[in-house]
C-alpha cells in the first residue's frame, strides 16, 4: 500500500528554514514504507543489511544499487512505472500537510521517530537510543498513512544534490548532473536535528551504509 497524492494536494511548501516556495502541479504515489527486506530479498535473491529481519527495511544500499532494484521491479511489470520520488515529493509527503520541523509539530521522541534520542533537537528532552532498524510499522504514521519518514534509514530520492533555487519553482527534478545524490529523513544513527522534515544529505551514488534504504514512488 501507498498513499496517492492527487491534484486536489498540490501545494507549497519550504524546502528549508528560508521556506523557498516549490509548487507540485501534479498526483505522485508514494509507498506507505521503506522497501523491506523481503520485498528485496524477493526480487534481488539477497540481503545486505546489517539489521536483518523481513520487515525492517533493506539497509545498506547504494542509490545505483536502489536504481537496480526498480529496473527489475519494472522488467517483471512495466505498467509499475516505479521510481525513487524526487526530492521535493519527498519532503511534500514527509509533512502532510505540516510546516513545523516534524511532522507532528517542534519535537519529536522514541515513541515517535527511532532516531539517537541521546542527541534530541533543539534541547529537548532525552529519549531512547536504539541503536538499530525497527521495523517499517512498528512507529506511527503521518497524517498522510506514510510511515517512519522520520529516521530509522535516510532514503535516497531520485535527484541530484545541488542549491535550492532562491526563486519560487514548479515542480523541481534537481540539477541536470551532480557528484551526490540526495538523501533525507535521518536515521537511527542520527540525533533529532538531522530527522527534521528540511533537513538533507548526500552521497556519491556507489556508496552504501547501514543507514541508506529507499521508498518507491511514481509518478514524474
Amino acid at each position: 500500500m501507498g498513499s496517492p497524492l492527487d491534484e486536489s494536494e498540490r501545494g507549497s511548501y519550504g524546502l528549508d528554514e528560508t521556506q523557498h516556495q516549490v509548487s507540485l502541479t501534479g498526483g505522485f504515489w508514494i509507498a506507505d514504507t521503506t522497501v523491506t527486506q523481503a520485498l528485496w530479498t524477493g526480487v534481488m535473491d539477497e540481503n545486505s543489511s546489517e539489521f536483518k529481519g523481513e520487515d525492517r527495511p533493506i539497509e545498506n544500499v547504494s542509490w545505483e544499487e536502489a536504481q537496480a532494484f526498480i529496473a527489475k521491479m519494472n522488467g517483471l511489470k512495466a505498467e509499475l512505472k516505479l521510481c525513487l520520488p524526487t526530492e521535493a515529493q519527498w519532503e511534500y509527503a514527509c509533512r502532510a500537510g505540516s510546516v513545523t520541523p516534524f511532522c507532528w509539530g517542534d519535537q519529536i521522541n522514541s515513541t515517535l521517530v527511532n532516531f539517537d534520542g541521546n542527541h534530541p533537537y533543539n534541547n529537548g528532552n532525552l529519549s531512547d537510543c536504539r541503536k538499530r532498524t525497527v521495523e517499517v510499522k512498528e512507529l506511527p504514521c503521518n497524517d498522510w498513512g506514510l510511515y517512519q519518514m522520520h529516521g530509522n534509514v535516510w532514503e535516497w530520492c531520485q535527484d541530484w544534490f545541488g542549491d535550492y533555487s532562491t526563486e519560487p519553482v514548479i515542480d523541481p527534478q534537481g540539477p541536470e548532473s551532480g557528484d551526490s545524490r540526495v538523501l533525507r529523513g535521518g536515521s537511527w544513527l542520527n540525533g533529532g536535528g538531522l530527522c527534521r522534515s528540511a533537513d538533507r544529505n548526500l552521497s556519491v551514488p556507489s556508496y552504501r551504509d547501514y543507514v541508506f534504504g529507499f521508498r518507491l514512488a511514481r509518478g514524474h
